[in-house]
């Protein structure tokens, strides 16, 4: 195991830059997930951890190494690709031994650390397969045992569950999260996936157009989002964003000429009269009681989907579609008025020039 320092990393392509200063350290033994949107960079800086690409500027140190000119096999990781790379004319055993081979390892002591990743793993009935002869999950399975016989002190994931169905994608996220918190080992994963990223990650790098968004659990991130950015990337349906503009006394928002929303105390540091982008997630809201005000919500559309109904609409005086979440199945029509409350401790508001929390 080992500690992953990246201090001010840069790339450039030429005169082009695509990371901007890259900072984050990883802890020993922590399951770091690099997420953001196809393009942001997150893939490059892994292969730059990798040593596959070089870096423009700053360093990266590993166990306390810095490692920005070793070689890949020097850097003592183990890289698990989204398209597996597995020899197709070798066992799922040789698949496995193969680097412990190069690297000079007895056949004793290959054979002892493949059957127990294989036990692990639970690949002891397939050493024998080609790949062909493998589902997607079994080979992505033994691409990750590939890696785990050589005990590096750093695994890297890219990727590696885009391949498969959503079935299996949901039964090899929880695989993963087992997996490591028996081996412990400090995992770096990329993902542009909202629900891999929160759901497998000890903490989130959230990056956007090469620049770092916000870096935290994943919980942190969804409750407090630093940034326009990360509070509409994660979650689904994704956090509804309204413009809007603080009340005279700064102590709600008006959303429209006739629809305001009370703002929880720990918003009102914020200036009389200034316009703001006022966000709430979908599960945020809830129907008044019968008889009593709130928002009153035109319905467009309502889509059910077992636990809950998801509804998109629009409010007395604002175009801007909405998404509202509601627990059970409710069978609304489209042209109804719901009447809305907004859960207060949960409304956030943004600058909507810098896109920063306020």
């Amino acid at each position: 195991m080992a500690k992953v320092l990246i201090e001010d990393i840069i790339k450039s392509y030429g005169e082009t830059e695509v990371l901007h200063g890259i900072n984050t350290d990883i802890a020993d033994g922590e399951f770091i997930v690099i997420v953001g949107p196809s393009g942001c960079g997150k893939s490059t800086l892994l292969r730059m951890i990798a040593g596959l690409e070089d870096i423009s500027s700053g360093t990266i140190s590993i166990d306390g190494k810095v490692v920005n000119t070793l070689e890949p096999k020097d850097r003592d990781i183990a890289m698990v690709f989204q398209n597996y790379a597995l020899y197709p004319h070798m066992t799922v055993f040789k698949n496995m031994a193969y680097g412990l081979k190069l690297r000079k390892f007895s056949k004793k002591e290959i054979k002892v650390r493949v059957d127990r990743v294989a036990k692990l793993l639970q690949l002891e009935e397939l050493l024998d397969r080609k790949p062909r002869q493998l589902s997607g999950g079994q080979r992505q399975r033994v691409a990750m045992g590939r890696c785990i016989v050589r005990e590096p002190k750093v695994f890297l994931f890219d990727e590696p569950l885009s391949n498969l169905d959503a079935k299996l994608r949901v039964q090899m996220r929880l695989e993963l999260r087992k997996l490591h918190k028996r081996l412990k080992v400090t995992s770096i994963y990329v993902t542009h996936d909202q629900v891999e990223a929160m759901t497998l990650g000890d903490r989130l790098v959230v990056i956007n157009d090469g620049y770092t968004e916000q870096i935290g659990p994943p919980l942190e991130l969804y409750e407090k989002p630093a940034s326009i950015f990360v509070a509409g990337f994660l979650g689904s349906p994704a956090m509804n964003f309204l413009s809007a503009q603080i009340s005279a006394d700064g102590n709600s928002v008006q959303l429209s000429e006739t629809v305001q929303v009370s703002v929880d105390s720990v918003n009102r540091q914020i200036i009389a009269e200034k316009k703001v982008t006022f966000g709430i997630r979908p599960e945020h809201f809830s129907l008044s009681d019968k008889g009593k005000t709130g928002l009153p919500l035109t319905v467009d559309h309502a889509e059910f989907h077992g636990a809950s109904t998801i509804i998109y609409g629009r409010l007395q005086g604002n175009d801007e579609l909405i998404t509202v979440r509601l627990p059970h199945v409710h069978h609304i029509n489209p042209k109804t008025v719901l009447m809305l409350t907004a859960l207060p401790e949960h409304i956030h508001l943004f600058d909507p020039k810098t896109g920063k929390r306020i």
